[in-house]
């Protein structure tokens, strides 16, 4: 719809107005056509379209140039649409076969891409070779005239409208109206707000070649180009961004590159190191990575930081929009507002572990929905932790409303335990960590080789930290003062279990890696007793992670303010595959400026391959 590719930020070229499809094979046999099928299907794309024959300027004909074939389509438009015409206004007619042969299976396409250009440029090209024309059909039936030479096309007040021809072999017949596209209402803009998700001051030049070659020899070809137009007078303040809208366009090959910066010198800079093939800053390069699973990674907590979201909320609609769904939910679970927290001067919500998990996955959930957005969709979800929450909501397995309630309930429960437990990170595997632990301390995640997290009481963990230290082993404490995954959340079973009771999930065709068993999660399987043990027992992110690895998916990207598990993830890639075989990427990074960040983080998903569209996070221009 036309709504939708406007919604989207698409550049619209033509509108489709209408179109029909008839057959006539078993009139005049499989290889004649049959003028009245033709004019039938005229009528029914014209009625399709709401319009009358009148309303059409120009028809892009089948036109094979046969004796046999062009007459009776010529008879077919002179009773279709030249009849009835306004004096002067003839419907003209042309053929794209003239310029370029029959293209077989695209001879229609072709003609729809005749006529779009002709509508951008308003001028009809003319039809070659036509000397004179034809004597077997009789031109004075109707207004048609051929394009014997290019004639202008202005809109004239009302929309340019073409009709493209296409006949099959065994005697199909299509039609097509195309319109110009009415022109797009600029969004009111508040104050202080962007009008696109990527502003003009920092933009993205995406070039691509079959090998490094030809990547290396494109990015020279644009900087020349791009240096002579400076020359000649031809850049405006706009410029840039319709070189960038013009690139977006273009197929994306093996190698590829994206060189951002803010304004032509840095535009300039990144070509050229790119054409030396050499790394600068605002360059971003990368081979195509085979197979195309893409897994959306959710972590727990640890990523937050004060400010995170800010810039998002002010100049990116579809985060705020999400963001705003997630706090409707939530509300009526806290005593707080989550665009309050996000915005506000006060971090003592740092500090609390029912605010933090809360508005950790409201913006997950709602960094997710930029990648959407953008164009990059999830085969495969792994969460963390509490990270399972947002993974969920993400695959569809559970509302946004069922994944508020789940967070923010379990996070309210983890009160009860603060100040019983501690949990600290630990560089062994679990089975060397295993063998060491004081007293009640257990294994509370294994997050890859070497990478594993304990918890339990205060005094016995800060007992194996200094032991480890002795050793040489590195373990670090982490800042929470409950123990999560360790027995302690026995205690507050009942009350999760209670709160949770009657919650159901759905089917999705998303997988969902579940990190509590390695396994895929079931349809109905994130229920109260899932979330319970999603918390007690230990989290296993290092099956999850191989699982999916093993399901061939090539991608894994971590949606969170900040990578937390980009070192986990690597470690798992490498060790259990010989290549190394998947991509690790992340959205933001802690004190970064969030719009530039996501957008390099978004160049590198392209420069991996993804499908990044890039059109719907530039600004709206004409193309260069």
């Amino acid at each position: 719809r036309l709504s939708d590719a406007r919604r989207l930020g698409h550049r619209v070229l033509a509108v489709v107005r209408g179109s029909a499809v008839n057959q006539d094979g078993a009139s005049n046999g499989l290889t004649a056509p049959n003028g009245p099928s033709q004019q039938r299907v005229i009528q029914q794309a014209l009625a399709s379209a709401g319009l009358s024959s009148v309303d059409v300027d120009v028809v892009e004909a089948h036109g094979t140039g046969t004796k046999l074939g062009d007459p009776i389509e010529a008879q077919a438009l002179l009773a279709a649409y030249g009849q009835g015409r306004a004096e002067g206004r003839p419907l003209w007619l042309g053929s794209v076969k003239s310029n370029i042969g029959h293209t077989q299976a695209a001879a229609g396409v072709a003609g729809v891409i005749k006529m779009v250009m002709a509508m951008r440029h308003g001028l009809l090209p003319e039809t070659l070779h036509v000397d004179e024309p034809s004597p077997h059909v009789d031109w004075s039936a109707g207004d048609v005239r051929l394009l014997t030479e290019p004639v202008a096309w202005p809109g004239e007040g009302r929309p340019r409208r073409a009709g493209v021809s296409s006949f099959g072999v065994s005697g199909t017949n299509a039609h097509v109206i195309l319109e110009e596209p009415p022109a797009a209402e600029p969004k009111p803009v508040a104050e202080g707000e962007a009008p696109v998700p990527v502003g003009v001051d920092l933009l993205p030049w995406v070039v691509s070649g079959r090998d490094a070659a030809g990547l290396r020899a494109q990015a020279a070809q644009l900087a020349g180009f791009v240096r002579a137009q400076r020359a000649a007078g031809a850049v405006d303040g706009l410029w840039p961004a319709g070189v960038a809208a013009g690139l977006a366009g273009r197929a994306g090959l093996e190698q590829r590159a994206v060189v951002t910066g803010q304004d032509i010198e840095a535009l300039l800079s990144g070509l050229d190191a790119v054409g030396a093939g050499e790394p600068a800053e605002g360059v971003i390069t990368g081979p195509a990575t085979p197979g195309s699973g893409v897994v959306f990674v959710f972590p727990g907590q640890g990523g937050q930081w004060a400010g995170m979201g800010r810039e998002l909320l002010d100049s990116w609609p579809v985060f705020a929009d999400r963001l705003a769904e997630c706090e409707r939910a939530l509300d009526p679970f806290v005593d707080w507002s989550l665009r309050e927290v996000l915005t506000g001067s006060d971090e003592k919500w740092l500090g609390r572990v029912d605010v933090v998990q809360p508005v950790l996955w409201a913006v997950m959930v709602s960094l997710a929905e930029v990648w959407r957005a953008a164009g990059v969709e999830p085969d495969a979800v792994v969460g963390h932790s509490q990270g399972e929450i947002a993974a969920a909501v993400v695959a569809g397995r559970l509302s946004v409303e069922d994944g508020a309630r789940v967070v923010a309930l379990r996070s309210r429960a983890l009160l009860r335990l603060a100040g019983q437990g501690a949990m600290a990170s630990v560089a062994l595997d679990a089975v060397e960590v295993e063998g060491m632990l004081p007293g009640s301390v257990t294994v509370a995640a294994v997050n890859a080789p070497g990478q594993v997290v304990v918890s339990g009481p205060p005094d016995e963990v800060a007992e194996l930290c200094v032991r480890l230290d002795e050793r040489g082993v590195r373990a670090r404490r982490i800042e929470v003062d409950y123990a999560s995954h360790h027995a302690q959340v026995e205690a507050i079973e009942e009350e999760l279990r209670a709160g949770l009771e009657g919650l159901s999930s759905h089917g999705s065709e998303v997988t969902m890696w579940s990190t509590v068993t390695g396994e895929p999660v079931g349809d109905e399987e994130l229920d109260a007793s899932y979330w319970y043990r999603n918390l007690r027992e230990p989290v296993r992110f290092d099956a999850a992670v191989r699982a999916a690895q093993a399901h061939r998916h090539a991608h894994f990207i971590e949606l969170s303010p900040h990578p937390v598990l980009a070192l986990a993830l690597s470690t798992v890639l490498a060790d259990g595959s010989d290549d190394g075989y998947g991509r690790v990427l992340h959205s933001l990074r802690r004190g970064q400026p969030e719009r530039a960040q996501l957008l390099r983080s978004l160049g590198e998903a392209w420069a991996a391959g993804l499908p990044v569209g890039w059109r719907g996070l530039l600004p709206v221009v004409e193309p260069v």
